[in-house]
């Protein structure tokens, strides 16, 4: 039995951060199928019994369930030393740059690429324009900072990486982005995390159906 075992499936960007994290750091895990796409984080019975939140990634180890990715990074971080900030100062710009992506930078994106692709009717286009005008401000800030910095809080890998990481790795028709084209500095640090050890996409390395875009 793994020691890890986590809720999750294959589109979510937020379940590929804690599923990355895991791949990489050379964790002992195995996924569970949550299927999304079919209701079952809206399901009573579900968030009775893994998370009350009716959300993934749910990672399960030493007899308790955690949600919400970035206390899942900070508490593996902390569990096992793995991609953790070296110093005070490394913490609070990791967690600085986790609450900012929570915030604005997977908390737009996240939503703008799923009803662009996957929400059975079409998006209503002044939501979608809302929510790309609201994503490309941020995009600006983070391939700006990542201009001068070899990864988000330094010069290493840290648990901030792997949060800003989470929907990255998904293919651009999926929302219209190209980082190679749009953001050089992005793409860069995108082949520096691609680069690591354990690295896989996320269609690989979490289970579910791949699903084409509808749009």
């Amino acid at each position: 039995m793994a020691q890890y075992k986590l809720h999750c499936f294959c589109q979510s960007g937020n379940s590929f951060k804690v599923a990355l994290y895991l791949n990489c750091a050379g964790l002992d895990w195995e996924p569970v199928f949550t299927d999304f796409m079919h209701g079952a984080t809206r399901d009573p019975k579900w968030r009775e019994a893994v998370n009350a939140m009716g959300e993934a990634p749910v990672p399960e180890v030493d007899g308790k369930k955690l949600t919400q990715s970035g206390v899942i990074l900070t508490y593996l971080a902390d569990k096992t030393g793995k991609f953790k900030p070296a110093t005070e100062d490394e913490r609070l710009e990791a967690l600085r740059w986790i609450l900012f992506d929570n915030h604005k930078f997977t908390g737009t994106f996240a939503t703008y690429r799923f009803m662009k692709a996957f929400l059975p009717n079409a998006p209503d286009p002044n939501v979608l324009a809302f929510l790309k005008g609201r994503f490309d401000s941020t995009l600006g800030i983070v391939e700006r900072h990542l201009g001068r910095s070899s990864f988000v809080a330094g010069d290493k890998p840290t648990i901030a990486d792997f949060s800003l990481a989470g929907y990255m790795f998904y293919p651009p028709e999926e929302s219209g982005y190209d980082w190679a084209k749009s953001t050089p500095n992005l793409h860069a640090w995108i082949e520096r995390m691609r680069a690591l050890p354990g690295w896989k996409d996320p269609y690989d390395l979490m289970p579910g159906e791949r699903i084409k875009p509808l749009r």
